[in-house]
């Protein structure tokens, strides 16, 4: 089923009208399967590079729509490509690729009353990622059915991408599997229990943050309480460095980039008269800048060393980098604005602010261009505030025909502007 669209689309003023074919109403079957095949991964979460069974479920269905799915090179994770080779003769146009996250969290599922509850003992999808799987799914059931009938114009590519939750992510590792090769844009979409089913944020240029891991050991002698003067004070120098650090880096560049280091813990000692000789913390570094976050190494090494000296404390650091900010491109942010006014109206896209949360899509945005949408999963009129990495993170499930139709707009969209 579908219908015709006829309209000015935003950003193509001057452009003569594009008469667009968009797919209709998504029928209750395929609704009803993908809200199953959702609630079986939430059911079965798997954390990254373990998604072994999310990976075959998703390989199954591609194969029995008639695809041809490949397994990354690090044996989780797919690529699958639709409408490949039945394009016009000559070099073949870039494709446009949808992007989704397939791994879940190491936290315990604590909704009381759900009949798809997590069956893995501390494990849950509590970030949406089953949502965006099961979105770039259905999109690409819908996509491979208009290939098959001959009314897909360009070939596009599924990307099923593992180990999103775990810095650096696995997103690097999909890329260097292939997945970005022929590929023009990207798209995406992330879970926000903030905006209503129906509906999605958008917002031109940085979306989310960027966010690195940051390990310390502070080492030096150690003694008697009674004698801190022949020691090293470790537990003093921890706090310091916990204290003084974030506030220093802070002062050492521009504040507009929200340059922010965050501990999430620090440990030292086991005696009350004991001054140790070993001390840990361990953080995050986030930023709002991409230049700003390409300095943040540099000065978060150096304000370490700086406070630790003043303490004869010895210092090691480990930073491993994360993921920079998503910057949404103008003209695909564009272009899933326009689809999602085309499927559900001027009132389905809402403007959003950038977020301190990391998303190594960022990385795809690093090679080509492409957007990210929050995607609306909260229940119209629900008064209950709901956040992600909860054990009660649950969805509006009407979000994954929203998806589905956004993507799969998207698609049509792009071909016809080209």
């Amino acid at each position: 089923m579908s219908r015709e669209f006829d309209a000015d689309l935003p950003g193509d003023s001057g452009d003569a009208v594009l008469p667009v074919v968009l797919p209709g109403v998504l029928s209750e079957e395929l609704r009803a399967e993908l809200v199953a095949f959702r609630r079986d991964l939430h059911m079965h979460p798997e954390l990254g590079h373990q998604e072994l069974r999310t990976t075959a479920a998703i390989k199954a269905r591609l194969e029995r729509a008639g695809l041809a799915p490949r397994v990354l090179d690090i044996g989780t994770g797919l690529v699958c490509d639709i409408g490949v080779g039945e394009e016009a003769d000559g070099p073949a146009a870039p494709m446009l690729a949808m992007r989704a996250d397939i791994d879940a969290l190491p936290i315990p599922d604590t909704k009381s009353e759900c009949g798809y509850r997590s069956t893995v003992p501390g494990r849950a999808h509590a970030c949406g990622h089953d949502v965006h799987t099961t979105v770039v799914l259905g999109a690409g059931l819908v996509l491979a059915e208009l290939a098959r009938q001959g009314a897909l114009p360009r070939p596009v590519r599924l990307i099923f991408q593992p180990a999103e939750e775990v810095l650096p992510g696995g997103a690097s590792d999909a890329i260097e599997s292939g997945v970005l090769d022929g590929v023009g844009k990207i798209i995406a979409v992330h879970c926000d229990p903030r905006v209503d089913a129906g509906r999605i944020g958008l917002r031109n240029g940085p979306i989310t943050s960027a966010c690195d891991r940051l390990e310390i050991a502070l080492n030096g002698t150690g003694g008697h309480t009674a004698r801190p003067h022949l020691t090293t004070d470790l537990v003093t120098a921890a706090a310091k460095v916990a204290t003084e650090v974030p506030m220093l880096v802070a002062r050492r560049i521009d504040a507009r980039s929200g340059l922010a280091v965050t501990w999430g813990r620090i440990e030292s000692g086991h005696a009350c008269n004991v001054i140790p000789q070993h001390a840990e913390l361990s953080g995050t570094v986030r930023c709002l800048d991409l230049e700003a976050w390409r300095q943040a190494p540099d000065l978060v090494h150096a304000a370490i060393d700086e406070i630790a000296g003043i303490y004869r404390a010895k210092s090691e650091i480990n930073y491993v980098r994360g993921v920079p900010p998503v910057v949404n491109e103008a003209g695909v942010t564009e272009l899933l604005r326009d689809a999602m006014m085309a499927r559900r109206g001027v009132h389905s896209v809402e403007d959003t602010q950038q977020s301190l949360g990391g998303e190594d899509f960022s990385w795809y945005l690093e090679q080509v261009p492409g957007a990210m949408a929050r995607l609306g999963v909260r229940v119209p009129g629900e008064r209950t505030v709901r956040d992600l990495h909860q054990g009660d993170f649950d969805v509006d499930e009407s979000a994954i025909t929203v998806g589905v139709e956004l993507f799969t707009a998207a698609a049509l969209l792009d071909a016809a502007r080209s």
